[in-house]
């Protein structure tokens, strides 16, 4: 069975990030919701307002032994823009910032030394802005949020946004998935 750590990242649109982090093997789940913020226990309107400070965010449950931090991490910044401040394509606003949440110590190294490396290998053409700051409160979703590329795959936003990033997770990142 394993040991379980927890992750929690946001990159954007929640429904992109659930969709493919659960395609993951050693990933045992992945709870979209929002973390960053003021308010407690804020909804989705709150947040999408962009006065909550929250940013949609994914909280992911994994087996370190069948997958690491540093390999989400890295699937976390290779599958997003982190170059982009406050938006992630048409989603605008804090809401949708790439932030890592680190939940101690070690998370926080392995985090910040593949920014670096990333940085340094030039990867991105602009500079990444992926804030790194300490994982606080986090809260769930409400309920139409779960897995909502699963229950939606041929809503419009689904179709023009979310198909074509999972098809090129998918190619990418093949050894990592789930059989």
């Amino acid at each position: 069975m394993g040991n379980v750590q927890i992750a929690t990242f946001g990159g954007g649109c929640f429904w992109c990030t659930e969709a493919m982090f659960k395609e993951l093997r050693g990933v045992r789940s992945v709870m979209p919701g929002y973390a960053g913020g003021t308010m407690d226990d804020p909804g989705y309107e709150q947040v999408s307002s962009g006065r909550t400070g929250h940013a949609e965010a994914i909280r992911i449950e994994f087996d370190p032994s069948a997958i690491s931090y540093q390999q989400l991490v890295e699937v976390f910044f290779l599958t997003h823009d982190p170059t982009q401040l406050n938006r992630q394509g048409h989603d605008v606003g804090e809401q949708y910032r790439s932030v890592i949440f680190f939940h101690d110590d070690e998370q926080r190294r392995i985090a910040e030394a593949v920014k670096g490396r990333l940085e340094r290998e030039k990867v991105f053409d602009k500079s990444i802005v992926t804030a790194i700051v300490p994982a606080e409160k986090f809260f769930p979703a409400e309920d139409y949020h779960r897995d909502y590329y699963a229950k939606n795959p041929d809503q419009p936003y689904c179709q023009v946004v979310i198909t074509p990033k999972l098809a090129s997770f998918r190619k990418k990142f093949v050894a990592l998935r789930k059989q």
